[in-house]
């Protein structure tokens, strides 16, 4: 398979993922679509690396999902929080946890 289709798809990829940062409410699917932001990103990474023949590009793909794990945990606690104050994961409620 060409790598070229590998950029397609990542970039398809980053399509749907901000489209669904920008369209969604609900910060579980927020979270869902920057998690498939960053593995698009991740994507073409590797695929830029295969492509030049070393291992750069793989080594901040391992890194940036080791940096999107703790992501998520801070993220849910934060969704955590939100819910059980508010009773809603709505992404514009968030802006009423402020003191």
């Amino acid at each position: 398979m060409n790598p070229v289709n590998y950029l397609y798809l990542a970039a398809l990829l980053f399509t749907i993922g901000a489209s669904g940062v920008l369209v969604r409410r609900n910060a579980i699917v927020v979270f869902m679509c920057v998690e498939l932001m960053l593995n698009a990103c991740n994507l073409a990474l590797v695929t830029f690396s295969r492509m030049h023949g070393n291992l750069d590009g793989q080594i901040v793909a391992f890194f940036t999902m080791v940096v999107a794990a703790a992501e998520v945990v801070v993220g849910l606690a934060i969704i955590v929080s939100l819910f059980r104050s508010r009773h809603s994961a709505s992404v514009d409620d968030a802006s009423l946890m402020k003191l």
